[in-house]
């Protein structure tokens, strides 16, 4: 059927007004010194690689590592497709470029939401729907914490659910190989879209994608991470079940019981689980759709780190739009069913925009109504930006992690933690706690070791301290 005007309209300014908010909430962030260097500085260094026909060197993660400066970003994560925004860099060299284009990416996946679920709800619930994902939960965390490779992920999720839905299998297709470059667990997507297929039906190319999948997944950990110099350990977080693979699978087989309860065994998880299902009102888990998420939920789940677990980062993100579509089409699953009337398409979709605006104010967005999240601390901020200003162009820097992302775009910035690297320049918080130090005395006494090993003090105020190292300073340690 063909769309008219109005619909359209209406559906590009739902998308352009949450892409807005998006960029809005990320860029008050950066300028007010609250993004930061694990992660945003990562991407930054990554995609201006890139951006100069190089690699995509990570010095910020490689030293932090005791890997070196030149440590690529294809090591660490496996996202060749941070390659797509090296042409933003040639019109904008900055950590602001990720993030604007993190939000239209984000907001992006709305029009492809609308469509297949006016196709197969109508007009209203299609807007409803629509906008319960642009005031998501976990796309405001996603949002709000710096930028990362789960960008791409709402926009291609969406375009392969209704691409196929509308039988069109080959666009379908390639949107799916293209999540296989966003990281090195998209192959687990890929088995789980294969899932899904071979319960609709459509066995042959469901037992491609499996296959796929599956090959991808050996091929990216067993061969290219290693290739570009990374270490696949780095990825295993599942030491309570086994020391690789085959010994966690034993362990598993041995224990079915303790492994079906281990998604269930800490309240953080039951929250996540939880809060992942309920904005559909759990009809989700009524279509088989949701097995294209079950493996990348899972992989969350049953593994040992408890920041994977938590719904305050942006690993929720993935997932979105899948449940999303699973939603529409459990509800249209259920009517099929049980003959239920027309009626329950609006209520249900009333209900799930409601969910939505209700989870608003446990989470990112909500900030976005408080005069105080653009103001932040005044005299901080000031006291930053003064800081940042004293470290030259071209030179290798240590600095804090709110701190980073100001002079990623002009200088090679690390992290400056508790590991001794003897920078030539460092800026040091030691009032407010900053990661991955211990507490903000621990920072202090850094500050103080700095500057007996070497390091005159060029800049003190608020608790920000410029540091540069003296001619008789220790070299730079991790190179």
């Amino acid at each position: 059927m063909r769309l008219t005007t109005s619909p359209r309209l209406w559906v590009y300014l739902l998308s352009l007004a949450a892409a807005f908010a998006y960029a809005l909430l990320g860029l008050v962030r950066l300028a007010t010194f609250r993004a930061t260097t694990f992660d945003l500085v990562i991407v930054d260094q990554a995609v201006r690689g890139y951006a100069r026909f190089g690699m995509p060197y990570i010095p910020s993660v490689g030293v932090f590592h005791g890997r070196g400066l030149d440590y690529p970003q294809l090591a660490d994560h496996f996202s060749p497709i941070y390659a797509l925004l090296a042409p933003l860099y040639w019109i904008h060299d900055g950590p602001a470029t990720l993030i604007v284009a993190q939000a239209a990416l984000f907001a992006a996946a709305i029009p492809f939401l609308w469509v297949l679920t006016r196709r197969i709800l109508g007009t209203a619930p299609a807007y409803l729907v629509a906008f319960a994902y642009a005031v998501s939960w976990p796309i405001s965390q996603a949002a709000a914490f710096d930028a990362h490779e789960v960008m791409f992920v709402p926009l291609l999720t969406a375009i392969m659910i209704e691409r196929y839905q509308a039988g069109r299998p080959l666009p379908a297709f390639l949107a799916m190989l293209a999540l296989l470059l966003v990281k090195e667990d998209m192959g687990l997507m890929a088995i789980g879209a294969g899932a899904c297929l071979v319960v609709l039906g459509d066995r042959l190319r469901g037992l491609l994608c499996v296959t796929i999948g599956l090959a991808w997944t050996v091929l990216v950990r067993g061969v290219l991470i290693k290739l570009v110099g990374g270490d696949t350990g780095d990825f295993w977080a599942y030491g309570h079940l086994g020391a690789d693979v085959p010994s966690a699978l034993l362990h598993m087989l041995g224990d079915p019981l303790g492994t079906l309860a281990l998604p269930f065994s800490e309240e953080a998880k039951v929250d996540t689980l939880f809060l992942l299902v309920w904005p559909t009102l759990m009809l989700c888990l009524l279509s088989p759709v949701s097995l294209i998420a079950l493996p990348h939920v899972l992989e969350r789940m049953l593994s040992d780190r408890s920041s994977w677990w938590q719904a305050d980062f942006q690993y929720s993100a993935f997932t979105v739009v899948i449940l999303f579509c699973a939603g529409v089409d459990g509800l249209s699953r259920l009517l099929r069913r049980t003959k239920g009337p027309n009626s329950l398409k609006i209520a249900w979709s009333v209900g799930v925009a409601a969910v939505a605006l209700t989870l608003l104010p446990r989470f990112a967005l909500d900030q976005l109504a408080h005069p105080a999240f653009y103001r932040a601390d005044p005299a901080r901020t000031l006291a930053a930006a003064e800081a940042v200003a004293k470290v030259p162009s071209g030179v290798v820097v240590e600095a804090t992690n709110s701190v980073g992302p100001a002079l990623t775009s002009r200088a090679t910035v690390l992290l400056w933690d508790h590991q001794p690297r003897y920078a030539p320049w460092v800026v040091a918080d030691v009032e407010r706690w900053e990661y991955p130090h211990g507490s903000p005395a621990a920072q202090a006494e850094r500050v103080s070791l700095l500057l007996a090993s070497g390091y005159e003090k060029v800049f003190e105020r608020n608790g920000y301290v410029v540091l540069r190292k003296t001619a008789d300073g220790q070299p730079m340690a991790s190179r």
